[in-house]
């Protein structure tokens, strides 16, 4: 039997469909931002653990960069700099997209924190595949190297979706429920 109830804490959280594209695209900027964060500091902490300088993964990121640049004709510095500034541009970036899309189609409406986490993985998990595809490919990275480079990435990606999905449904569930105080009771 359900019951609602005005102020009551214990509630089960329910999505309210009047998500906003503003909404979804700000808790999307702070997913990003933050899942980006949380990949960077795990990243950090596990390659010293494997042997490897704590800012590989930037540099690699931002090698690829400036040769996907120069293919263009267009000189840059690769390495850590542009890798960091890579990965804050296009993490927030995908939050942002992710904010957007999950707010304005009704089949991917956050309605649970599993379900925004598994969308928000799946999402990540595919929007990178062809931008980890160019370091292989640009860089001429052997086949040992490249099997370690998306396994990696798989994981590290897999925590920046995660994040980006505890966060945008924690965010869309807080900005929709503000507005309105009646919840389903469990």
């Amino acid at each position: 039997m359900e019951i609602t109830l005005q102020g009551n804490s214990l509630i089960k959280r329910q999505h309210i469909p009047d998500a906003t594209l503003a909404k979804g695209l700000g808790w999307g900027l702070i997913g990003g931002l933050a899942g980006t964060m949380v990949m960077d500091l795990v990243l950090m902490g596990v390659l010293p653990v494997a042997g490897l300088p704590a800012l590989t993964c930037f540099s690699i990121v931002g090698s690829t960069v400036a040769r996907f640049f120069s293919i263009l004709g267009i000189e840059m510095t690769g390495g850590i700099p542009l890798g960091v500034l890579t990965h804050y541009l296009i993490g927030p970036l995908a939050g942002v997209i992710f904010g957007a899309v999950v707010t304005q189609f009704n089949v991917l409406r956050l309605d649970t924190m599993k379900k925004s986490i598994i969308l928000a993985i799946l999402y990540v998990q595919i929007l990178s595949q062809p931008i980890l595809a160019t370091a292989p490919i640009l860089l001429k990275i052997t086949a040992t190297k490249t099997l370690q480079w998306y396994g990696g990435s798989f994981v590290m990606h897999s925590v920046l979706g995660l994040v980006l999905g505890v966060i945008m449904s924690y965010g869309l569930q807080v900005a929709t429920t503000s507005n309105h105080r009646w919840f389903r009771v469990i």
